[in-house]
């Protein structure tokens, strides 16, 4: 495994708050002049960003989940290569929303697929490439339905799976924790932003060592 202790990585299942808790961060980073590079999955590249188009729009709803898995595959082995490991080698900090552990939890749990197969085409794709550290921001699957209805957001094709696949997704991350669990943190995601956010920042901080200024 490549781990590079500037490169960090944010999941959840859909609506769960993360990408709320990685601006968050990103505006505490940029407080004490450090400003990471922000890449989603999947996207971040030209060619990412056609196959998310693909894998998202509900256009493709007979889409099979082998199909699924190669494509988010492909989309990630794009951002790696071009991207994220470049990034790293020059020293930038590095954010991910999603990386292969979304994979792990979405296709292998999620749909089913072979886990130890899924493993496999993950560390291909990324060639080996770990984040240092992973927030799992954890709420129960019918409390993210409920915030994707008071927001009254259309769904695309995989926030359309319903309450038992995303279940499966969310048992999918909290195994992932039991097996690397100083990797895989697990944040309580059903408290107020702000509260979720300073538990991030303290680990955050004493990870890439970041002194409080005055």
């Amino acid at each position: 495994m490549k781990i590079y202790k500037n490169f960090i990585s944010f999941e959840g299942i859909d609506f769960s708050g993360k990408t709320t808790q990685i601006q968050m961060l990103l505006n505490r980073l940029s407080y004490h002049q450090i400003k990471p590079v922000l890449v989603r999955e999947p996207g971040g590249t030209t060619i990412s960003e056609k196959i998310r188009h693909i894998l998202l729009s509900t256009d493709y709803s007979e889409m099979n989940e082998r199909t699924e898995l190669f494509l988010y595959e492909a989309a990630r082995a794009q951002l790696v290569h071009q991207k994220i490991i470049p990034l790293l080698e020059k020293g930038e900090y590095v954010i991910a929303d999603r990386f292969y552990d979304s994979t792990t939890a979405y296709q292998g749990y999620g749909r089913g697929l072979d886990l130890k197969v899924v493993e496999v085409i993950n560390l291909f794709a990324t060639a080996g490439l770990q984040p240092y550290l992973t927030f799992f921001i954890d709420i129960a699957p019918d409390q993210a339905e409920e915030r994707q209805q008071s927001n009254r957001h259309e769904k695309d094709r995989l926030e359309k799976g319903g309450l038992d696949f995303f279940t499966h997704i969310r048992r999918g991350f909290l195994e992932i924790s039991k097996r690397e669990p100083e990797r895989f943190l697990v944040i309580q995601g059903d408290r107020p932003a702000l509260e979720i956010s300073e538990e991030i920042w303290i680990t955050i901080k004493s990870h890439w060592k970041i002194k409080d200024t005055q």
